[in-house]
């Protein structure tokens, strides 16, 4: 079975390595220049993403997603460039994350700092659907263009949360899990039929911030009252005319429109040139100066390397890869200070852990470390984060959730009542079944589960207390598995300041005493590979292509094992990998 799925991926990587080639030759070629006038055309319609993986398939399917970083970087040296004299924005309906919209918004503010126009233009925010982030992050430009069929799909945050309880009930299976605290709400997901008081208290309380502050960022922008702004809201979605009468939008006009009144605005005739053309021929902000390592942590928190699964587009925060990178930095001399990345919803304590060490380890090496937070931090993600100098934060980041939770699904009667299919065993040992879901815990062994959860919950708390300079009881206060948004995790002492790449800058150059404006050089660590590095880079003696053959196959491991253990299949290849309780 491996065997023909890695003969298609070499196919198909044997077609991608010649395009690449012709790629790098065609664009050594024709290198583009900046043309004076320019203007930046940067496509905000399709979700950026944090950072890609060095995984060859990850590079090929993510391709077309702008990093959160290059649209910063992009902006910000356009707002320095005489030649750069306006900049246009598509906009779609969102799917951003508003943690991300809140650093491109600062961006879009810097570069209005410059006095350049800065447009935003939209088919549709919303086309039948939501179109709260869109609008969010179209606010930001000083000027808002719809085309004259669109709409705008601003309503309001909801916040959707399943609750499996009677579907495990239906299917003859039952949950034996147990958490730290009573906010450690993804349990709920699990065990209740319906929000807990404490789970809606959180949920509620994170939704309300993060709609505060895009209330007062919205109705700032548009010169809105912030109580007319919320009506409104409450009367949305509305069709172009109204929204231009509502002063959501300037114009409704065509994208060929818009740039020919930008141009007319400007009284030039201006080249159009995108993002990353512009940075190509640009060059990259942030290339000279005191050295600072930048790490990416990235998706779920796992022990090994950092990955990419295709079937599902979710990255990981592997450990060997981070902690490597951490090392990496600290023993070159060049390297000044780390800045850490981090968009995370948590996963492996252990991994956490691994993590947690190289961050003190480059403190004690005299390297001070700033973590700057993405969409989400939490659980696993806050971890490794929590022993830095400084830790930024954007305003709607999901942050905290100091806890654990863990357990397993009894599934004994599942397969009997849904499949007839009966299990019995022999054992060595009073407790070899703590690890199955055919057998319920014994009391030693739900003793020993409880056991594990206080010992993780304590020693999270503590080292929070310790990298934040906080009393534990402090700590446990603001814990309890609870999330907050960036702003209330601010108020909490969870975080330093709130902001993005460039307050993460300016805490860097506090921490090396350096001027406020300084040069710094942002060097990512591990070098990234050229994409025929990554394609050709083998681990444990295979073929990058024949590695991503078999990453894919992991993607759907956990169904076929099952389905193996049942008798239904009896391919022998398929993979077998170690399991480890969660942190989410």
């Amino acid at each position: 079975m491996k065997r023909w799925i890695t003969r298609i991926f070499a196919t198909i990587g044997g077609v991608v390595v010649v395009a690449a080639v012709l790629s790098l030759v065609i664009s050594a070629i024709t290198r583009d220049r900046v043309a004076d006038p320019t203007i930046l055309v940067v496509d905000l319609e399709k979700p950026m993403v944090e950072s890609v993986v060095d995984d060859p398939l990850a590079r090929i399917m993510l391709e077309d997603h702008l990093q959160v970083r290059e649209v910063v970087d992009a902006i910000d040296r356009a707002a320095d460039d005489d030649r750069v004299v306006g900049l246009v924005a598509r906009i779609g309906a969102g799917g951003q994350g508003l943690a991300a919209i809140q650093e491109v918004r600062q961006a879009v503010e810097r570069f209005q700092a410059s006095d350049k126009p800065a447009v935003a233009y939209a088919e549709t925010i919303g086309e039948v659907g939501p179109g709260n982030e869109g609008y969010y992050l179209a606010s930001a430009f000083d000027e808002i263009y719809l085309q004259q069929s669109g709409d705008i799909g601003l309503t309001g945050l909801i916040s959707h949360t399943p609750f499996l309880a009677e579907t495990w009930e239906k299917l003859h299976l039952e949950p034996r899990m147990d958490h730290r605290h009573e906010y450690k709400n993804a349990l709920n997901t699990f065990t209740e039929t319906e929000f807990t008081e404490a789970h809606e208290e959180a949920e509620q309380a994170v939704l309300d911030a993060i709609f505060d502050d895009m209330v007062e960022d919205i109705a700032a922008d548009r010169g809105l009252d912030r109580s007319e702004l919320r009506e409104l809201v409450d009367e949305g979605p509305f069709l172009g005319e109204e929204a231009v009468e509502a002063g959501l939008v300037d114009r409704l006009a065509y994208r060929r429109q818009v740039h020919d009144r930008l141009e007319e605005e400007l009284g030039v005739e201006a080249e159009r040139m995108g993002l990353r053309a512009y940075l190509r021929a640009a060059g990259e902000p942030h290339e000279r100066g005191t050295g600072v390592a930048v790490i990416h942590g990235t998706g779920g928190v796992a022990r090994g390397e950092s990955g990419f699964q295709p079937l599902t587009g979710a990255q990981s925060m592997g450990s060997d890869s981070v902690t490597r990178a951490f090392r990496d930095a600290i023993e070159d001399d060049d390297i000044e200070a780390i800045l850490f990345r981090v968009d995370s919803p948590g996963g492996s304590y252990v991994a956490s852990d691994a993590i947690w060490y190289e961050v003190s380890q480059a403190r004690e090496a005299g390297k001070p470390v700033v973590v700057s937070f993405g969409n989400v931090a939490a659980s696993g993600g806050y971890y490794v984060a929590m022993d830095a100098d400084r830790i930024v934060t954007q305003p709607a980041t999901v942050t905290g959730s100091i806890g654990v939770l863990g357990g397993k699904l009894l599934t004994e009667e599942f397969w009997r009542e849904q499949f007839g299919l009966n299990w019995d065993w022999v054992q060595s040992s009073e407790n070899a079944g703590h690890w199955t879901g055919l057998q319920d815990y014994t009391d030693h062994g739900w003793s020993r589960h409880q056991d594990w959860l206080d010992r993780v919950y304590g020693d999270f708390t503590e080292k929070a207390a310790a990298g934040r300079k906080k009393p534990v009881d402090h700590v446990h206060d603001v814990a309890k598995g609870r999330i907050w948004s960036g702003s209330q995790a601010l108020e909490h002492d969870l975080v330093d300041s709130l902001g993005g790449y460039a307050e993460a800058r300016a805490e860097i150059r506090e921490l090396l005493e350096l001027e406020e404006d300084a040069p710094l050089a942002m060097r990512p660590f591990p070098e990234p590979r050229t994409f025929l590095e990554a394609l050709m880079a083998g681990d444990q003696q295979r073929g990058g292509v024949e590695l991503a053959a078999i990453r894919a196959l992991e993607a759907i491991q956990p169904a076929m094992r099952e389905l193996e253990r049942a008798g239904i299949i009896s391919d022998r290849e398929v993979l077998e990998l170690p399991r480890e309780p969660d942190i989410r």
